[in-house]
Formats: C-alpha cells, sequence, structure tokens
C-alpha cells in the first residue's frame, strides 16, 4: 500500500488539468494544461476581475503574455478579440501544449515562443510594441522586476499601454516605474495583482 500511494501521486501530478476561457467569443471552452512545476494558472476569480478591468481595452489590443504557462491571459484576451497575443513560455511541453491549444480555437492570430521570457525581452529588436502585457511569472523567483525593466529598456511598450502583474501577496517591495500609474490593485489570499498604465 505504501509502495503504491507515491506512484499513483505521480501519475496526478503528470496527468493534465484545464483552463476554462470564461467571456468571448470562446466561452465556455476548456482547454488542456501540461502540469509543469512552477505553473500557476490564473483562477477564474482573478481572472473573471482582471478581465473586467480590462473591459474597454481588451478589443483589437497587441498582447504579450510573459512566462504564459497555460495561456489562461492570452487566449481570455484573444476570445475577447484582441488584435493579437504573443506567448513567452520557457518550458517545451507547455509550449507544445499552447500551440495545440491555438489549433483547436483554430486561431491565427496566436504567436508562441516556446523562450525563456528575460532573454526573449533582453532583444533589442524594436519590431514590435504591445498594449497589453501580461506579468504572472513563476513565484518566488524574482522574475517580475527584469521582466518589467526589459519592457522598458528594450521600448516594447506601446503608448499608453497597460501591464498586469500578478506576484505573491507577500511582495510588498516590488519597484515599480515612476512613470507607471497604478489603476487598479487587490490581494486575494497568496496573490497580488495590480494593473498599471504606462504614463
Amino acid at each position: 500500500m505504501r509502495k503504491k500511494s507515491p506512484q499513483k501521486q505521480s501519475n496526478n501530478k503528470s496527468s493534465d488539468g484545464f483552463i476554462r476561457i470564461i467571456s468571448g467569443q470562446f466561452r465556455g471552452r476548456k482547454l488542456p494544461v501540461k502540469d509543469v512545476d512552477g505553473l500557476r494558472p490564473t483562477t477564474d476569480r482573478i481572472k473573471e476581475t482582471l478581465f473586467n478591468w480590462l473591459m474597454q481595452d481588451t478589443r483589437d489590443a497587441k498582447v504579450l503574455d510573459c512566462f504564459a504557462g497555460s495561456g489562461g491571459l492570452g487566449f481570455e484576451a484573444l476570445s475577447r478579440f484582441a488584435h493579437s497575443a504573443t506567448f513567452l513560455e520557457m518550458d517545451s511541453s507547455a509550449a507544445a501544449q499552447l500551440n495545440t491549444n491555438a489549433q483547436t480555437l483554430n486561431l491565427n492570430n496566436a504567436d508562441i515562443h516556446c523562450a525563456d521570457t528575460l532573454r526573449y525581452l533582453g532583444q533589442n529588436t524594436n519590431e514590435q510594441q504591445f498594449d497589453l502585457v501580461f506579468v504572472d511569472p513563476p513565484f518566488r523567483q524574482g522574475l517580475a522586476k527584469p521582466c518589467c525593466d526589459l519592457l522598458i529598456k528594450n521600448n516594447w511598450l506601446s503608448e499608453n499601454a497597460l501591464v498586469y502583474i500578478e506576484i505573491e501577496s507577500e511582495l510588498n517591495n516590488l519597484s515599480i516605474p515612476n512613470n507607471w500609474l497604478l489603476l487598479k490593485e487587490k490581494i486575494a489570499g497568496q496573490v497580488q495583482c495590480q494593473l498599471y498604465q504606462v504614463q
């Protein structure tokens, strides 16, 4: 009995979960998610709050989903008629699932990169700027600040861009650029959500 228990837990860990699209053209669709270490899909409750905040700002926006993981934020934005979404995900199995889910939804405006987010943003390409950026990194790895720094340094943000940051609630010393205006903020359990606009 004791020997079988860890095996059962291991099997459960490797099985897929799913995310649900809340609203828009794909409302109610469930998309598979790989169970990957550090992958922490945004809960439906927080996602609903976020997109209520963004109600007037998602349509036609060029979206960047940093640390995409399940892709829950990027796919939700596309469901609500964002112009396009670029997904950055380092884990190859999670990135492959993002590609599969984009194909399932028959999307031709989802650009998925299996890449380290900080390395990707470190490229000073200036080829594209984004109107709406999701920064939702794995917790307790110190990734939010360098991500935001690179967004500014390498000119990834359009004029008046919106940046959503989802971090651990105990992280109260995150240094935000002076020209980012805090529009909305919410703490739900272990999660702190903040929406900024670049001034």
